[in-house]
């Protein structure tokens, strides 16, 4: 450790490290905008900059390492002028749409203009006429808005291992897109939202489906119903001011039913379903032989990307369809007859705190008769903004229990938010499918994985089983390159598309810091924790389910409805 001077106070920070690290851990405010605090400082953006001692030019902050006796000054009139002239700078040339943009009031450059007084236009550039890009299921791009931070382009080559953007050309001319400039589309990108969560601007959203969703609810012919992924009930209240973690399970059904829908559907069913029939499929596999290891496929994100990067480990996919189209396919098909309702006339809406689910709601192969499985899909930061349009207040509502046929969930469907927590919901299936008994100790610790990838040895009726969990896909290519070569002797695998898991996935509330994405989890762990269903084999609606459809896991119809296959993608990159 080494001591020194900021603001003209003592200061202790590990030798060697980032200024930046030691002043955010000191609770010292510096701004930036192109700082990832899990990569290598690139220094791009100089907002950062600090006053040192003894030195002619300001330091940036992220790439200047503590010495002993450095003497710092974060916001000296200096370092506050070179700010503000960055900020003027970056306003120049960019769009003067703040009130119709989906950042507004969440704008890192907004913010930052605010803070240091930036009032008045003293620099004026030629506006971008670049255009914008709408052709991608899930992800909308608007070049006009970009700054060339580059955070989105480390994050998606560096974090996820995609690469599906890079810099283009060079000076005035410098700006981000794909491969030949093709639309996002024809890219490799696999949809996973993490470009979006990390740019400080309106450069990136998701593609909207409010328009629909609001449309379906005025429309009386329709009968519009809505499932909620697991994830997006600890999420959702901190767009409402609530302490990150919130369980809202209870008043956002209420709230939902207020704005017209018709049933409000658990999404935990459709993971607690998924686990049984991937726990099925996992025993099927190492009694009849199969390819193995098994590797999950719940995650859209991660699925497109075996099918573009590693399409030698097609065979190895779950056949599984993820628990929200697998709980679209029941609406539409068990629900519709036991409501006596016309599919033709159901409007299946989905939240989900990812943006690849958009992509994924729209494949061929997951709908029946030309009848899509889910007809929209809305992301957490959707329907917030469908609450407030509304005026629904999420805090005044008293909780209400899910509908029926899909309102009954375990603890181990919830789990399936946060890294982790899909394969200890399949092995705890396994396990009783096995023995015919329930794990000892349902809690599977070593497979909570926030980040990185965490591997677990389990004997289970006389066999032994390698399990690992990897969270983001870059961890996640390393992890099947270890695979082939021979390294990792592993039968199950789960991989969440975005590091963390779906908590902490590309359509959940902009600007969540690490604690509060672990608090998410954190909620869902304790739900599992104080609950009394924690398998999905005893929940009563799964049971229900296979007793009056589907006969058994695996079943025939339940391979019609609930399996899929996936193909190699041929992509630019």
């Amino acid at each position: 450790m080494v001591t020194i001077e900021v603001n003209k106070r003592p200061l202790r920070a590990r030798e060697g490290e980032r200024l930046l690290a030691a002043l955010r851990r000191a609770g010292l405010s510096v701004p930036t905008l192109c700082d990832v605090p899990a990569l290598f400082p690139s220094g791009a953006c100089r907002l950062c900059v600090v006053e040192v001692e003894g030195r002619r030019r300001l330091a940036p902050s992220c790439a200047t390492p503590v010495e002993e006796g450095m003497k710092v000054m974060t916001h000296s009139p200096r370092a506050v002028r070179a700010r503000q002239t960055i900020v003027e700078l970056l306003l120049a040339n960019h769009p003067d749409d703040c009130l119709y943009c989906f950042r507004n009031g969440a704008c890192q450059l907004q913010r930052l203009a605010e803070d240091l007084g930036v009032r008045q236009r003293r620099y004026v550039g030629a506006k971008s006429d670049r255009k914008i890009d709408l052709a991608g299921p899930s992800i909308v791009r608007d070049p006009a808005k970009c700054i060339l931070c580059g955070k989105c382009v480390r994050v998606c080559e560096e974090i996820q291992g995609v690469a599906a953007i890079d810099f283009h050309g060079r000076g005035s001319r410098t700006c981000i897109g794909t491969a030949f400039d093709e639309s996002l589309n024809l890219s490799s990108c696999v949809g996973c939202g993490q470009c979006l969560m990390t740019c400080p601007t309106g450069a990136l959203r998701e593609q909207s489906h409010v328009k629909e969703v609001v449309g379906a609810l005025d429309d009386p012919a329709k009968l519009v119903v809505v499932q909620l992924a697991p994830a997006v009930s600890v999420s959702l209240g901190e767009a409402f001011g609530l302490e990150p973690g919130t369980d809202v399970a209870g008043p956002l059904a209420a709230a939902l039913r207020e704005l017209g829908f018709a049933r409000v559907f658990d999404g935990a069913l459709g993971a607690d379903l998924a686990a049984m029939e991937m726990a099925a499929e996992f025993v099927e596999r190492i009694t009849r032989g199969g390819p193995l290891p098994m590797l999950t496929s719940g995650s859209p994100g991660w699925v497109r990307f075996v099918e573009e990067f590693r399409p030698d480990f097609l065979e190895n996919l779950s056949t599984c369809k993820s628990p929200q189209q697998m709980l679209g396919a029941l609406i539409k098909t068990y629900f519709a007859q036991q409501a006596e309702v016309d599919p033709a006339r159901i409007f299946s809406v989905a939240v989900m705190p990812c943006t690849a689910k958009k992509a994924e709601a729209e494949r061929p192969e997951m709908g029946c008769g030309g009848r899509p499985d889910v007809d929209a899909v809305l992301t957490t930061r959707e329907l917030a903004r469908i609450l407030r349009m509304r005026g629904v207040d999420l805090a005044a509502l008293s909780p209400e229990p899910a509908d029926e046929p899909f309102g009954e969930r375990s603890t181990a469907g919830k789990l399936c938010g946060a890294a982790g927590g899909a394969a200890e919901a399949v092995m705890r299936s396994v396990h009783f499918l096995l023995t015919g008994k329930d794990l000892p100790n349902l809690r599977l610790q070593a497979l909570r994985a926030p980040e990185g990838v965490k591997e677990a040895r389990l004997r289970v009726g006389g066999r032994d089983f390698g399990v690992a969990v990897v969270s983001g896909l870059g961890g996640a290519r390393r992890l099947l390159d270890e695979i082939r070569a021979g390294w990792r002797s592993l039968h199950f695998v789960e991989v969440a598309t975005c590091p963390g898991g779906c908590v902490a996935g590309g359509g959940q509330p902009v600007g969540a810091s690490a604690q509060a994405v672990r608090a998410r989890a954190e909620a869902l762990y304790g739900l599992d924790a104080d609950e009394p269903i924690r398998t999905a084999h005893a929940n009563g609606a799964v049971q229900r389910l296979y007793q009056d459809l589907l006969g058994k896991p695996l079943s025939a119809r339940g391979r019609e409805l609930l399996h899929t296959r996936y193909a190699k993608r041929e992509v630019v990159i």
